[in-house]
């Protein structure tokens, strides 16, 4: 839900930045303010309605086609794309009108900024097979790690055994989950998944979760982990008891993914029916649905290839299917932008080369492209700096 949320800001924020820029071209193009606001927002719209209605297919599938948290992150997001459009299409427009009627003054940048990225000229379609090699290579060694090295799943997808403590005084909640996970590493060295849930309002009893052991067949694993668990408990607080032990299913079901799985693949070709019919080529319709795996495929090897390289934990867990879910979305959304303008283009120059006229889309868009993508990198940024593990 919270992914779901965190997406739509940031298609909101996009689909601002998309009449803000369309505005910025009229006004350079010799336009007054008010003519080139008017015709920022009817040109800003097909790429703002594709854009969220491919968002809105992906989102539908979801919540039909999913279970639990994905169903939360459809829901929010299905209303997240409404209000979206609701306050960019209505909202920010009658805000500018009424400052403009009022004589108030508008800007839509500032000396600094009034020519970035106006001149740019980047040829990046004859550079496509580096781009092509580089991705095959992060691909395929995510596939080789994947096969050979595996994923550190969470106690989401692998289940675990989980443990009641309660201490005598208060307990740090962050200190508990550090102090019990460097404790529980597996004989291959890699860090276990941990869970810390608190118990009632205040900070003495918890429930903590590991896959610790979770393919062991020994009969004593649960004693052997609560054991472990125990040295954990000790460097935090040498004063506690540990109540009930006890093995738990994951939440994460061979149902779960099955079902992810078709959803996946049903948003696939529905997303590129909606923009075969929109754009009236088969080549857009594979493009945009080649790059949305390409775009998850990328952030699934990215987690098996530096599990246990970076300092921190990269678990596959309900929060890493959120993430992939939104890099999907964001993926599709920023996709139909440039189509969206490539169309624009093949329209009024038509006795352009194919290879200029796209390279002339990617050029014109990428304004838009760092606007957006530096606004939710500083929302991540925020986030990874002060979020937990």
């Amino acid at each position: 839900g919270i992914a779901g949320i965190v997406l739509t800001m940031g298609m909101a924020v996009d689909a601002n930045v998309l009449i803000y820029e369309r505005v910025k071209e009229e006004l350079r193009a010799g336009k007054g303010i008010s003519a080139a606001m008017k015709d920022g927002f009817v040109k800003a719209l097909s790429a703002i309605i594709d854009g969220n209605a491919t968002t809105l297919i992906t989102g539908v599938i979801l919540l039909l086609v999913g279970t639990g948290p994905i169903k939360g992150f459809a829901t929010t997001l299905i209303i997240g794309i409404f209000t979206t459009l609701i306050t960019a299409l209505i909202i920010s427009r009658l805000i500018l009108y009424r400052r403009l009627e009022n004589k108030k003054p508008i800007t839509f940048y500032s000396n600094i900024t009034k020519d970035w990225f106006t001149k740019v000229n980047f040829d990046f379609v004859s550079k496509r097979k580096m781009f092509y090699v580089i991705s095959m290579v992060i691909l395929l060694a995510g596939a080789v790690s994947w096969m050979t090295r595996g994923f550190n799943t969470g106690v989401d997808f692998s289940g675990g055994t989980s443990v009641r403590v309660d201490f005598t005084s208060d307990v740090n909640v962050d200190q508990l989950r550090s102090s019990v996970g460097a404790v529980l590493v597996e004989e291959n060295g890699s860090p276990a998944s941990v869970i810390v849930q608190s118990i009632g309002s205040g900070s003495k009893s918890y429930k903590v979760t590991t896959n610790y052991m979770i393919d062991s067949e020994n009969p004593e694993v649960e004693n052997m982990v609560s054991a472990k668990m125990a040295e954990g408990f000790s460097k935090v607080n040498p004063d506690f008891t540990v109540g009930s032990s006890y093995k738990v299913d994951p939440t994460m079901s061979d149902d779960f993914r099955k079902q992810a799985s078709w959803a996946t693949i049903l948003s696939l070709i529905l997303v590129g029916a909606y923009i075969m019919l929109r754009f009236r080529k088969w080549d857009f319709a594979l493009g945009a649905s080649v790059a949305l795996l390409h775009d998850a495929l990328v952030v699934i090897a990215a987690f098996t290839l530096l599990n246990g390289v970076v300092p921190f934990s990269l678990e596959v867990n309900q929060n890493f299917i959120g993430a992939i879910l939104t890099v999907i979305g964001y993926s599709i959304n920023d996709t139909v932008v440039i189509f969206d303008r490539i169309r624009e283009y093949l329209n009024a120059k038509k006795h352009t080369a194919i290879e200029a006229t796209i390279n002339d889309a990617l050029n014109s868009t990428l304004g838009r492209s760092i606007n957006t993508s530096m606004t939710v990198l500083l929302t991540l940024g925020v986030m990874f700096i002060f979020g937990s593990d």
